[in-house]
């Protein structure tokens, strides 16, 4: 019997769209996709598995659960993820390059402009609408996947509870709590007749890799130096890409010296304010410090360890994934991931919501999603741009 888990894992069904289709809405979602890690996953649900009908929801819910589970920006993991149901190794790569692209291009166009023209002092009137439509598009997202994923279930809805408390308590996501979960859920639904044969390893690996310099004509031991360092966030950071901001700013600012404290303001607002993974601040990092190369690199030590990650265990989740203890083990992860996610919302709402008019901006944002199911996010999010570039210098 062939034991080899990426044979045994081969797609049980034909796929009801090409793996073509897949890498377009890759790209748009990079491409369009504003409102960081929470609206991001929320897109992908709602266009992949409720309107698409491409991924079922079980398979959603394993690859969100291994999303949350393994270090690495979670939106980028799940889109691998989706990626790699059906169309396996090759699947997982192009849709995760395809999800980052976009956001990287634009970047390294913003760092350019950063570095010729002195600053984008604009930035700060855009971030204040924009950051305050973002809350009301998280906030939705979150509703719609605590809806979907907890439902009426107590047990569930204890786990969503506590992690979405410790997240605003704490202001980070603690990753030993989301294995907890699953295994209280899984020991209380699902106990296991006998511990000693648990095949449940979807979370064992080891590896930690590291991406070397690109280009032979700039400062290899800089861009080793990046290398190194951004592996490091991608591989030991949990949770959205907003949690690797501290963690960035430690580096950056404080340890390295590579930016300035602006400069790194800058940074993450030029994130938010670009559609993609949040975590793609590492691109605009990497280009003030060494430019195309930098950013190259910085991206590539960044990705590569969560590509991992999530290819890697993928085919023990599909083997393994409809065991009765997997099954209880990846709706704790689950609960455990939203009620981090929704604690997120209000986390980053501290920061985004900081007068009146930011917070009639974001109930706008909740208002017209709620009744116009239809409405595109890019729209709300370019007008929320404008009102910034408008309200900001009259308030400040």
């Amino acid at each position: 019997m062939d034991t080899n888990p990426l044979t045994v894992a081969a797609p049980a069904e034909t796929p009801r769209y090409t793996l073509w289709q897949l890498v377009l809405y890759m790209l748009r979602l990079g491409a369009l996709g504003f409102g960081g890690p929470v609206a991001l996953v929320g897109y992908m649900y709602r266009d992949l598995v409720e309107t698409r009908k491409w991924i079922a929801e079980d398979d959603y819910k394993e690859g969100l659960a291994l999303a949350q589970l393994a270090p690495g920006p979670l939106a980028a993991q799940l889109g691998i993820y989706m990626g790699y149901v059906h169309y396996r190794l090759l699947g997982a790569t192009l849709a995760g390059i395809a999800f980052v692209i976009p956001s990287f291009l634009m970047v390294v166009a913003l760092g350019w402009a950063y570095l010729r023209f002195g600053g984008l002092s604009w930035m700060q009137a855009v971030f204040y609408g924009v950051g305050a439509a973002v809350i009301g598009i998280i906030a939705m997202s979150a509703k719609k996947l605590t809806q979907k994923s907890v439902g009426k279930d107590k047990l569930l809805w204890a786990i969503y509870l506590v992690l979405a408390a410790v997240t605003v308590v704490t202001e980070s996501e603690i990753a030993w709590l989301f294995i907890a979960s699953g295994v209280l859920v899984w020991f209380l639904r699902a106990p296991p007749k006998w511990l000693g044969k648990g095949n449940l390893n979807a979370a064992a690996l080891t590896q930690l890799p590291m991406a070397g310099g690109l280009f032979g004509t700039i400062d290899l031991p800089l861009l080793s130096h990046i290398a190194i360092f951004f592996a490091k966030a991608g591989a030991f950071v949990f949770g959205s890409g907003l949690a690797i901001v501290p963690f960035l700013y430690g580096g950056v600012v404080t340890d390295l010296h590579w930016l300035s404290e602006k400069q790194f303001v800058d940074a993450v607002a030029v994130a938010m304010i670009t559609p993609g993974p949040v975590v793609i601040t590492v691109g605009f990092i990497g280009y003030l410090v060494a430019g195309l190369p930098g950013a190259a690199v910085a991206s590539l030590a960044t990705f590569l360890p969560c590509y991992l990650f999530t290819v890697l265990p993928a085919p023990y989740f599909k083997k393994y994934g409809k065991l009765p203890g997997v099954v209880a083990f990846v709706e704790g992860i689950t609960a455990a991931a939203i009620g981090a996610i929704t604690g997120s919302v209000i986390v980053i709402a501290r920061r985004s919501i900081v007068d009146i008019p930011t917070i009639l901006i974001a109930l706008a944002t909740i208002a017209l999603l709620w009744k116009f199911k239809k409405l595109q996010e890019p729209v709300i999010v370019a007008a929320a741009a404008v009102l910034g570039l408008i309200i900001y210098p009259l308030m400040h």
